[in-house]
């Protein structure tokens, strides 16, 4: 089994390669909430790259027997987390379901989608994780149904103290495949950005909010 180190690595590295994250310090993005941020992450596309793909999936297992021993169902959060909790259920051989951002509006108005049974325990599946919010929505709907949550496993964190927080006041353990202390030392190292680059993307990471309002001035 390689190391914690040497996956966290190979899997920025990937996201990299296929532009799943892109860094741009000088050309800024504009993020749903209106802040500018150097980062942009679209983990999905590792979906496009069967390698990337196996690659991710095989070490979301290899994270789950280590942390969190085998659960009796996988959870995908939508929508970034359905097809990957999906291809990691079916490799442990386990039952899949999703969990919705907020309860369907009509028919069963359903927020898990499949079949899952209150004294269950279960594994969360995300692909990004920022704040945290959204994702421990879908803790907290599966909590509500009776399930033991044992953790979430995402492939992505930006580390804020923010999420780091959340995820303690929910009494729920996260770990994540890898984060943006080893992505940016990725792009470092491999040329995606250079030493100039590396202070603003670490002021960034530090307060979003000031990095976002000094970028505009």
């Amino acid at each position: 089994m390689t190391s914690f180190d040497d996956a966290a690595y190979k899997v920025a590295e990937f996201l990299l390669q296929i532009k799943a994250v892109k860094l741009q310090p000088e050309n800024p993005f504009t993020w749903a909430s209106g802040l500018k941020s150097p980062i942009y992450c679209d983990n999905r596309k590792t979906l496009s790259y069967p390698k990337i793909r196996t690659y991710i999936r095989q070490h979301f297992v290899e994270t789950i027997n280590e942390h969190f021993t085998k659960p009796d169902v996988i959870a995908g959060v939508a929508t970034g987390g359905i097809a990957l909790g999906a291809l990691v259920a079916q490799e442990m051989g386990l039952p899949f379901v999703y969990v919705r951002s907020e309860a369907k509006k009509h028919g069963l108005t359903n927020m898990i989608e499949g079949e899952i049974e209150k004294g269950q325990s279960v594994v969360v599946i995300e692909d990004l994780i920022s704040t945290g919010g959204s994702s421990l929505k879908a803790v907290e709907a599966l909590r509500e149904k009776g399930c033991n949550v044992k953790g979430m496993v995402a492939i992505f964190t930006y580390g804020f103290d923010q999420a780091i927080e959340n995820f303690k006041k929910a009494n729920c353990r996260i770990e994540t495949l890898t984060n943006y202390s080893t992505l940016i030392n990725a792009a470092l190292q491999r040329e995606y950005v250079d030493e100039k680059d590396i202070k603003s993307l670490k002021e960034w990471r530090t307060n979003p909010a000031l990095w976002s309002e000094n970028c505009v001035k």
